[in-house]
């Protein structure tokens, strides 16, 4: 059955590859991301571009109101947008933390929200929320970024238990190594708070082996497939996992003391 869906984030990496795919698959996607230009290409499969800022409230309403005027409904709402803020906690600037929390947490929480209303309404849909294996575990370095994705976990459980009644799934998504430019641009940032600090010489450590190590991430397709499988489901699962290593770290992570798993992480990364 075909769906009317919003992806937010669409104007990279995995958003992107969920708008061209969603849309070549048959259904009605809208990209949304403030960057428009960069989702130009994404017209001819037949996706249809909205400028939106999760960040920004009058930006969000504007794009559900658009949506519905359209199209009478939305089915499948996809929370993407996000990003990275890396860097170690006493270097991090409160106002970045707060701005990751926004694009992350709040933002999602927002546009789920506005769209709330009318799945009720219509007694049906699905929002995918996209997490991350790091919202599971918690490297040094990026406890910002965590923050908001064990965040995002915790509002998916409780929001899923809240609208079942409405007949609407709430699934989350955990991507594990993933190719994007969401790992240049991290360690970009790590670099730029903590590198001429004391934790420098681990942040140096630490960026060139997760640099390294991206070499293998899989491609975007991966988690792409799993929001087909989220969708076309009547009764999706609630978590789905895929990507480079996120199988083998949500395992290690459930199974090992806290100690043990950092010195695992540790030796990965030095």
């Amino acid at each position: 059955m075909k769906k009317i869906i919003l992806i937010t984030g669409a104007s990279a990496g995995m958003g992107k590859e969920m708008a061209r795919h969603l849309a070549q698959d048959g259904h009605t996607v809208y990209g949304a991301a403030r960057r428009t230009e960069k989702m130009a290409d994404l017209k001819q499969f037949g996706v249809k571009i909205l400028s939106m800022d999760v960040t920004n409230e009058a930006s969000m309403i504007s794009g559900i109101e658009t949506i519905v005027k359209a199209e009478g409904n939305i089915d499948v709402l996809i929370n993407n947008a996000g990003f990275g803020s890396y860097g170690a906690i006493e270097d991090v600037p409160i106002a970045n933390a707060r701005y990751q929390m926004e694009v992350n947490v709040f933002g999602a929480a927002h546009l789920t929200q506005l769209v709330l209303p009318y799945m009720r309404k219509q007694g049906s849909g699905t929002i995918i929320n996209i997490s991350s294996v790091g919202g599971k575990f918690a490297m040094g370095f990026g406890g910002w970024y965590h923050a908001s994705k064990f965040a995002l976990e915790a509002l998916s459980d409780s929001l899923r238990n809240e609208v079942k009644q409405f007949g609407i799934n709430v699934v989350v998504i955990e991507p594990g190594g993933v190719k994007s430019e969401w790992g240049s641009i991290a360690m970009d940032n790590l670099l730029k708070i903590s590198g001429d600090t004391p934790y420098g010489p681990l942040a140096k450590k630490i960026s060139d082996n997760v640099l390294k190590i991206s070499e293998k991430n899989a491609e975007p397709i991966v988690i792409v497939d799993l929001v087909r499988k989220a969708i076309a489901a009547k009764q999706p699962k609630t978590r789905y996992h895929g990507g480079y290593m996120a199988g083998l770290i949500l395992f290690m992570r459930k199974i090992l003391p806290d100690r043990t798993f950092d010195k695992i992480l540790l030796a990965q990364l030095k």
